[in-house]
């Protein structure tokens, strides 16, 4: 199927692994061109050649070292990638971080934390993007939220941020319609990559994750960054016209919700 995204142009956050890259590679294999940002300059410059071989052109990958975490971050990235591709036809929300215990021992700036790494680099980034698809005639925005922003599980402060960003999607989606802009949050459970937080605990202490394995996923695997990626690519597609305000879990049946 194509995906009719050929020279759309996306930005990703927290796009140097994970999630973020995969999604990168996704849409860069359906020709569009992405913006890509991250804190380090190391790990950026590598996804970088990674995706511009994947893209198969030179003039498909733009990166840019900011912390979305800042407005200053934010304002960097929006405004390299318009002058660079003149547009931004996609935005996709990834990058998030929570930390934090349970209600007594979490402190204040833990929570502030959560918020500035998770919630504000979501609004900030949409703030300043959905300007520029109104402009253009309209554009895709995604979320990536969790399974745990719609059902209990999970660490507390992670699961309040990503349920407000999946509230921030639906919201967004019902003011943006009229401009042509679908809004969408996906939901993933737990992935596996190298060197994130699921691998880093695998390699810790292989049999309490194998016995998580057993007990709490129905295929008896992980997920994947490019099972998530490619959900990724067919909601910002055209293919998805009419998919607006949902959340889409991407978890293998994980998840207890029945929506």
């Amino acid at each position: 199927m194509d995906l009719q995204l050929k020279d759309k142009v996306a930005i990703i956050t927290g796009s140097s692994k994970g999630l973020g890259l995969a999604s990168a590679r996704a849409l860069v294999e359906e020709g569009a061109r992405v913006v890509i940002c991250a804190r380090g300059a190391a790990a950026l410059g590598a996804a970088a050649d990674n995706l511009t071989r994947s893209a198969g052109r030179p003039d498909a990958v733009l990166a840019v070292q900011a912390d979305v975490a800042t407005p200053a971050g934010c304002d960097a990235v929006v405004k390299a990638a318009v002058t660079r591709f003149a547009r931004v036809d996609i935005l996709v929300n990834n990058v998030g971080k929570a930390g934090g215990g349970d209600v007594v021992s979490t402190l204040d700036a833990e929570w502030q934390g959560a918020i500035d790494q998770t919630l504000f680099p979501a609004v900030r980034m949409s703030r300043l993007v959905v300007p520029e698809m109104q402009r253009t005639g309209g554009g895709v925005v995604l979320m990536i939220t969790s399974i745990w922003g719609r059902e209990s599980g999970g660490r507390m402060t992670y699961n309040a941020v990503k349920a407000a960003e999946i509230s921030l999607a639906k919201a967004m989606a019902q003011q943006l319609a009229k401009d042509h802009i679908r809004v969408n949050s996906i939901a993933p459970g737990s992935i596996l990559f190298e060197g994130g937080s699921w691998w880093k605990r695998q390699q810790e202490d292989p049999g309490e994750i194998a016995e998580f394995i057993r007990q709490e996923l129905p295929f008896g695997r992980f997920g994947t960054a490019e099972e998530v990626a490619a959900v990724v690519a067919f909601l910002a597609s055209p293919r998805a016209s009419w998919i607006s305000g949902a959340c889409v879990t991407v978890d293998g049946n994980q998840s207890r919700s029945n929506i």
